[in-house]
């Protein structure tokens, strides 16, 4: 049998990229274990373990409130409960300038669940998507598993990482099917213009695809540009947009996420992909009934202070970040984070003794200062560090202390 097997190749199958959890299992094994210091993670981006980021009560009273009512205990519907559906719908609505309806919205169980779906229905033989560079790499490692080609546009640091568009406009092709958009930055906590997100749009109708907009950390700005949904944009191109209640609720463990279909022209509808993504969705695993139970009450009732104040607590994060990356020379912070959870670091390696590259930078920092961070080779960025800043301030203070002593111990004399 195990001969059998073999021949069917498993073996030779093409290695994927390495996921950020691979990545940050790999430099956790450096750590050094007579280090008596806490470890102070900076490389990933889950806040929910820090006292300070801390989902609010309605929300959990609300999970409290669908438990007890026994409503919420079998199957839900492929594309979710409809008044979740509806729910979010409105949700998504408060900020368009049109309304979207229940069966423009499909549930996921998380952005990434939603990711899985995107790409699997988008993908056709022969077919390509473009990933900003540096980007969320879960978007690779789907397309892979699909054998979807992947293009990689660049993101601009010097211009506050908006895309560039004449990258895009070169890589485009007639088998190019989307473009992937993600705004508020992962990983680099840039928040786009108005004015340059209509540019994106009107090159993507232009080109003749799809835009994917991964809207994960919508809501969660704090610099001087509001958070703009593509969808804005719909009547111009149609938008694909990933949401999830994980980042602004805090709660990324609960799995509930959606797609939904910004397209008023109705092209989505007439092209198929809408029947598509109907499909795959009853082939593919729900997000939990409990937690679409519990979603209307927390869209509708969670409160404006709730959000503030974590909006507060990540600009003074960010800001901190950035103020004491200045401080040492060897990093270099190209634009002061104004929107999600984290950053992107420049390492000067010539400034510094013994460090080959951001992977060598990361295994030893951890191994002599306890602290993780994400390799930025990991987001498409050799040479660069993914930094995390939603931690608690006085730890985040701790890591960066770290950091500069690393740094400044490694420098080159």
């Amino acid at each position: 049998m195990e001969k059998r097997l073999e021949n069917f190749g498993f073996k030779n199958q093409k290695e994927q990229n390495p996921t950020i959890r691979d990545i940050l299992e790999t430099i956790k094994e450096n750590l050094n274990k007579n280090d008596q210091r806490p470890v102070i993670h900076l490389g990933h981006g889950d806040p929910s373990s820090y006292p300070s980021f801390r989902t609010t009560p309605l929300a959990q009273e609300a999970v409290i409130s669908a438990l007890r009512s026994s409503q919420f205990n079998g199957y839900a519907p492929a594309a979710g409960i409809p008044a979740a559906r509806r729910a979010i719908a409105d949700y998504i609505s408060h900020d368009l300038p049109y309304k979207l309806s229940q069966e423009d919205v499909y549930l996921t169980a998380g952005a990434n669940h939603g990711i899985e779906i995107l790409l699997t229905v988008l993908a056709r033989p022969g077919a390509n998507v473009l990933f900003p560079r540096p980007g969320y790499p879960l978007y690779e490692a789907r397309a892979a598993f699909s054998n979807l080609e992947v293009r990689h546009f660049d993101l601009l640091p010097e211009k506050g990482w908006e895309v560039d568009l004449d990258h895009v406009e070169s890589l485009v092709d007639e088998n190019t099917i989307a473009i992937v958009i993600i705004n508020p930055g992962n990983p680099c906590g840039n928040v786009f213009t108005f004015e340059h997100m209509h540019k994106i749009a009107e090159t993507a109708k232009r080109l003749g695809v799809v835009v994917i907009a991964d809207e994960v950390y919508g809501h969660l700005v704090f610099g001087c540009n509001e958070f703009m949904p593509m969808g804005i944009f719909g009547s111009i191109v149609p938008v694909l947009t990933l949401g999830t209640i994980s980042k602004r609720w805090l709660v990324p463990g609960w799995r509930l996420g959606w797609i939904a279909a910004n397209d008023p022209n109705g092209i989505l509808d007439k092209s198929g992909i809408a029947k598509c993504i109907e499909k795959y969705l009853n082939i593919t695993a729900d997000s939990a009934t409990l937690i679409q139970g519990a979603v209307p009450e927390i869209l509708e009732k969670s409160t404006k202070d709730f959000f503030s104040e974590t909006v507060t607590l990540l600009r003074e994060a960010g800001d901190k970040c950035y103020a004491k990356i200045s401080e040492i020379p060897s990093l270099t912070c190209p634009h002061k984070p104004e929107g999600a959870m984290s950053t992107m670091v420049k390492i000067n390696l010539p400034l510094l003794e013994g460090i080959d590259d951001d992977m060598d930078f990361s295994l030893k920092l951890a191994n002599e200062e306890s602290v993780l961070v994400l390799p930025g080779s990991v987001v498409g960025l050799k040479n660069w560090l993914r930094l995390s800043f939603a931690v608690e301030l006085t730890t985040l203070e701790d890591g960066l202390e770290r950091i500069k002593a690393f740094c400044l111990r490694r420098a080159k004399k």
